[in-house]
Formats: structure tokens, C-alpha cells, sequence
């Protein structure tokens, strides 16, 4: 573990970065699919059709060719920008077509009923949807959302092989200097992994229980 401490400052700057990554991507991500969803059940054909179409496109995409998108072709097209706002906005996009489908799984979980009467009171699709139908579906698909940020946690890991040095990279660098301390590395950075994904799990538990009692 002699590795580890003595490189302890460089896994902590990577380890800043990933959390870095993770909410500003999140955030992003979470924006877009809110957006996303909403189009997916609007009444106007196109917009229906732009939303399926762009879900199952970067749905099945792999986060490995978005990445190299980003950083590859992006820069070479003329847009200057820094790698790591590149790779934000990569992992935003990769990710906002999951976070889409959980919200419109919740969308679909909400009764008609309340759509129907909030429309009976003169209420557009756009108010109903922002007043009625997302807050109750936003409450039922949090646990979803929170392994979505699960994964994304982990998928910023893909980031350090375009550029980005985060905490799965800067494991790569001390590894070059310290290739006889592999194995304590790489628990070393799962460990910090671990320090976001399982207080998200144990987040997305408690509110899936108390969202139970409450149905």
C-alpha cells in the first residue's frame, strides 16, 4: 500500500475529476432526458418521432465511439475546446436516452386519470405534464435514475482513455512508476469507486421502500 500513500495526491486529483464529471454530465444528462421523455409522449407527431429515433440511436451506440467522437472528430471539424469539456458533454449525451426512458416509464405509471383532470380544468399538455404528471412520475423513478447515475459513475472511467485524466487514468500513471504495486492500485480505485456507488445504492434502497409504502 506504500504505492497508494505515496501517490495519494494524485488519486484524490482524480478522483475530484470523476466526481466532476459525474454531476456535471449527470446533470446534463438528466436535463436532456426530461426534455427527451416529454417529447417521447407529446401530441405532435415529429416530436415523437425526433425523440424515438434519437433514444435508439445513442441508446445503441457504444460510449467508446461517442467518446472518440468527442475527442477526435469534434476538434478535427474546428471546434476548439478543451478534452474535458468534451468528454462532459459525451457522457451527457451517451447517458440522457436512459435517463429518458425511466422518466417515461414513470410518465406511464401515473394514472390517466390525473392527466384527464387536469385537462377537464383547462390545463394544456404542457402544464399537465409540468404541474400533474412529472412530479408524481419523478417521485416513482428515482431509485431507476440513481443506478443510471450508478453506471455513469463507472462509465467515466471510458473518459481516461480520451485525455481526460481521472482517477482510472491517474491509476495508469502511478502504475508506470510503480508497476510492482499493480494489484494495491487497482483496489485502491475501486475503493474510491465504491465511495460514490454504494451510498447511491444504498439511496435508491431506501427511497424505493418508502416509495412501496406509499403506493
Amino acid at each position: 500500500m506504500d504505492a497508494v500513500i505515496e501517490n495519494l495526491p494524485v488519486f484524490l486529483d482524480g478522483f475530484g475529476r470523476t466526481l466532476t464529471l459525474l454531476i456535471f454530465s449527470g446533470a446534463s444528462a438528466l436535463a436532456i432526458g426530461i426534455v427527451v421523455a416529454a417529447m417521447r409522449i407529446s401530441p405532435v407527431a415529429s416530436f415523437r418521432g425526433f425523440a424515438a429515433f434519437y433514444t435508439e440511436i445513442v441508446r445503441n451506440t457504444p460510449l467508446t465511439l461517442v467518446l472518440f467522437f468527442m475527442a477526435v472528430v469534434v476538434p478535427y471539424l474546428g471546434i476548439r475546446a478543451d478534452y474535458f469539456p468534451l468528454a462532459t458533454i459525451g457522457l451527457a449525451v451517451y447517458t440522457s436516452p436512459f435517463f429518458a426512458e425511466a422518466i417515461r416509464s414513470g410518465i406511464n405509471g401515473v394514472p390517466i386519470g390525473q392527466a384527464e383532470a387536469a385537462r377537464s380544468i383547462g390545463l394544456g399538455f404542457g402544464q399537465t405534464l409540468r404541474l400533474v404528471v412529472m412530479p408524481q412520475a419523478l417521485r416513482m423513478v428515482v431509485p431507476p435514475l440513481i443506478n443510471v447515475f450508478i453506471a455513469l459513475t463507472k462509465n467515466t472511467s471510458v473518459a481516461g482513455g480520451f485525455f481526460v485524466i481521472e482517477l482510472f487514468a491517474s491509476a495508469r500513471v502511478v502504475i508506470n512508476d510503480r508497476g510492482d504495486a499493480v494489484i494495491a492500485i487497482l483496489i485502491a480505485v475501486a475503493v474510491f469507486y465504491l465511495i460514490v456507488t454504494i451510498p447511491l445504492g444504498q439511496i435508491a434502497a431506501r427511497i424505493e421502500k418508502k416509495v412501496a409504502i406509499l403506493r
